[in-house]
């Protein structure tokens, strides 16, 4: 899928559906903050959060006292939904709306990066060779890289999109060895539909 056409998709969602009618919807995303909060304590770490869509997670790293926080999404309505959630706490932070593969981001400026379901959207392998050339290029030196994606018994689609299952070993092995594996962890994620997904998170560091 090219750029433009997976903006238009991501623009049509967040259009037709509010924030709680998505599968992906949580209250809180407890395994990412939880995993944050363990590598990341210091409030000044400046922290990229991919793709977040109309998540609550900029509210919850503001709450928890996140002073450095930047938002990238490739849908404008949905940075502005969030934005309006927000209200005046929107202007402590920094607002990106860009395709992750071509975004013009900072050489070595974030100390974390974070992404919850971007990483499975792309089925083509130059997309995800573009997309941890970004992640290498724009981590400061042994910062910290948390990408949640399905895991091995997670859908096979999402929003009308295929995406690729992974399990720690081969979602790792997309990064290579510049990146040292610490952690992961399976989450069963309860859908607003009473449903349920499985995703697979992986912790690592650059070396």
């Amino acid at each position: 899928m090219v750029a433009m056409d997976s903006h238009s998709h991501w623009e049509t969602v967040y259009a037709t559906k509010s924030p709680k009618e998505v599968s992906w919807y949580a209250p809180h995303l407890e395994a990412s903050l939880t995993l944050i909060k363990r590598v990341a304590p210091d409030p000044v770490t400046r922290i990229l959060d991919v793709g977040s869509g109309a998540s609550t997670l900029p509210d919850d790293l503001l709450a928890n006292g996140y002073a450095d926080i930047c938002v990238l999404d490739i849908s404008e309505r949905a940075l502005e939904t969030t934005k309006a959630r927000l209200g005046p706490r929107a202007r402590d932070v920094h607002w990106i709306f860009a395709d992750v593969t071509t975004a013009q981001l900072p050489d070595k400026s974030f100390d974390l990066w974070h992404d919850r379901a971007v990483f499975h959207f792309l089925t083509d392998a130059e997309d995800r060779r573009r997309y941890v050339d970004q992640v290498a290029r724009c981590i400061r030196p042994g910062g910290h890289v948390i990408i949640g994606t399905f895991g091995p018994e997670g859908p096979s689609q999402c929003s009308g999109l295929g995406v690729v299952r992974y399990d720690e070993h081969s979602l790792h092995g997309e990064f290579g060895a510049q990146f040292r594996l610490l952690d992961s962890l399976l989450e069963v994620h309860q859908t607003p539909f009473g449903t349920t997904q499985q995703f697979q998170y992986c912790l690592c560091s650059l070396r």
